[in-house]
């Protein structure tokens, strides 16, 4: 007879977190708004209420998720090997670094074709395009190595740089996660300090999303994900924690709006800039992750995730069309980043037309939620699920790449 101890079962299928799904879905659309720039909905994204917009916010939602995805192998790796943990995620930042160039090379045709076909030659020297059309061989070499990006299309080589470190970054974290954290900073400082950078080609300067400064925020997330699979929390609710994220924020909200007050803050880092401290504690270059957008993304991730009421909403049934949205990541970034490329055709062709951007930007919406809900069926067909069954808990989360 067979000892009871020795029946092993699969692993129970941890439940996705809602708030994951829902807050990625929401930064998806945001996202998908904010490029395609002068329709109203603008006034409404992230970026309105305070320093960081919806990119820091998804940085951190995707180190959570990709703590949460990939954790389990490799704290396993002395039973599975090493090489069991590690592959998912260079296989993944391989599949960003495709979904990249495929992106890029989209992108360049759908302005070349509303060129072509509507006169809009401006198009061609907008988004970092002119190198392309002015010099061809090294702009090619460039986008095949990362070192020439087009614009709004430019943040999936920092997650594939970000996925290749991650496995040394999980299991570090194993043994010490403030340690890692305490390393990201100072590696974030180092960078603003330094301007370190992966260099662009042809262009002189580097990437726009700098891995090195934005590593920071997925390292958080990562953080938090690692922690979320073992049932706690990274950084402890406390009531001073919540209060001093919140009224940082409010503090953030007046700075942006409040007549004379935003101004002489502006004033005074300007000074304090002149006086020899860090030009990414005092600016708000986006590259360079300064310390004030940061600061606001940080506490906004951290207030967010201490309300119940989040949870609940998340978790409603309204809340479905965006949770679909959260869990097809690539699916709906790749659609939206092509429909906001064509969206800025659009509204040059019909350049004083108020009524497009009301109509696109709805209608796209509309569009990346289709696109969503047709890769989510494809996910959950009787025939898929039957010949992969999931049977790593871990795999119940994901990415943006997912």
């Amino acid at each position: 007879m067979s000892r009871p101890e020795s029946i092993t079962h699969p692993p129970a299928r941890r439940p996705r977190d809602p708030r994951i799904d829902v807050f990625r879905g929401v930064l998806l659309l945001m996202i998908f708004i904010d490029h395609v720039p002068g329709n109203w909905f603008e006034n409404i994204t992230l970026r309105n209420f305070g320093f960081s917009d919806a990119a820091e916010s998804f940085f951190v939602m995707s180190g959570i998720a990709a703590g949460l995805a990939y954790t389990g192998k490799l704290a396993a790796w002395r039973e599975t090997g090493l090489w069991a943990g590690i592959a998912p995620m260079w296989k993944r930042a391989w599949v960003l670094y495709l979904t990249h160039i495929f992106l890029t090379i989209a992108g360049v045709a759908i302005f070349v074709v509303a060129a072509e076909a509507f006169g809009l030659d401006a198009l061609l020297t907008k988004n970092n395009l002119r190198q392309i059309f002015e010099n061809t061989g090294p702009a090619i070499l460039g986008m095949v190595t990362l070192g020439h990006q087009i614009g709004y299309v430019n943040i999936l080589p920092a997650y594939s740089v970000l996925l290749v470190a991650a496995p040394l970054a999980i299991l570090a974290a194993r043994r010490s996660p403030w340690l890692v954290l305490a390393a990201s900073v100072a590696l974030w400082f180092a960078t603003g300090l330094f301007r370190l950078n992966i260099p662009a080609y042809p262009n002189s300067g580097g990437w726009f999303f700098n891995p090195f400064a934005w590593q920071l925020v997925f390292t958080v997330g990562l953080l938090t994900g690692i922690a979320l699979r073992d049932g706690k929390r990274f950084v402890p609710k406390t009531r001073f924690l919540f209060w001093l994220a919140a009224g940082w924020l409010v503090f953030v909200l007046a700075w942006r709006y409040v007549p004379e007050f935003g101004p002489a803050m502006n004033h005074g880092m300007a000074w304090l800039g002149s006086h020899g401290l860090p030009f990414h504690i005092t600016s708000h270059d986006k590259t360079f992750l300064p310390m004030l957008r940061l600061l606001h993304v940080l506490a906004l991730v951290y207030v967010v995730s201490c309300l119940p009421i989040v949870t609940r909403l998340c978790a409603h049934g309204l809340a479905e069309p965006l949770r679909v949205i959260g869990r097809q990541g690539l699916l709906v970034f790749s659609a939206g980043a092509l429909l906001s490329l064509a969206g800025q055709a659009v509204l040059a062709f019909y350049d004083g037309v108020a009524i497009v951007p009301w109509i696109y930007i709805p209608a796209g919406v509309v569009a990346l939620w289709a696109i969503a809900w047709l890769g989510d069926w494809k996910r959950r067909a009787p025939g898929r699920t039957a010949s992969k069954p999931a049977s790593h808990p871990e795999r119940t989360h994901a990415v943006i790449a997912e």
